[in-house]
């Protein structure tokens, strides 16, 4: 079941979130969050934008949101994306609905663009992205670094089909 994320599943989601703090490259946040801390992220997306759980059986395998891409006025149809999965997840196909549901609502808030950055290598992201629709517009070389090593962050952009003209 998609649905959409609360303050109490903050501590769930800043679980999840933890492993790939910790464990791979994929943020470039490099201290673990607690409960507390992810609220104030909920909070602040829902705010403006959508945030969304994939649960089953009463448990929080996912989630999707999307956020202010950038501060200026201009950039005011544009967000980022991303999704997270519980680890060893992937390949059942959650990623790609959470995407999906989340590209949906976007698009029904009338955004025109949403953005996707991919810490490199990483190619089930860049799959999941290329799945979605989006179709990747550059490449930033060494930007990041986390674990000693020099990291290349990629960027995929989705632009929302036009409405109908009536």
């Amino acid at each position: 079941m998609i649905r959409n994320a609360t303050l109490l599943d903050a501590p769930v989601l800043a679980d999840i979130y933890n492993h790939y703090i910790t464990d791979t490259i994929i943020t470039f946040e490099e201290e673990v969050i607690d409960g507390v801390e992810m609220a104030a992220r909920i909070a602040e997306v829902t705010a403006k934008f959508p945030w969304i759980v994939w649960e089953e059986d009463g448990e929080v395998l996912g989630y999707a949101y999307a956020s202010s891409w950038k501060s200026r006025c201009a950039y005011r149809h544009s967000v980022e994306s991303t999704v997270y999965l519980r680890p060893g997840l992937g390949g059942r196909g959650i990623g790609y609905q959470l995407y999906m549901a989340l590209l949906s609502q976007l698009q029904a808030l009338g955004l025109h663009a949403a953005i996707g950055g991919i810490a490199l290598p990483n190619p089930a992201s860049v799959a999941l992205h290329e799945k979605c629709g989006f179709q990747k517009i550059g490449e930033f070389i060494e930007v990041g670094h986390k674990f000693g090593h020099w990291i290349n962050v990629g960027y995929w952009q989705y632009i929302f089909p036009l409405p109908p003209i009536a």
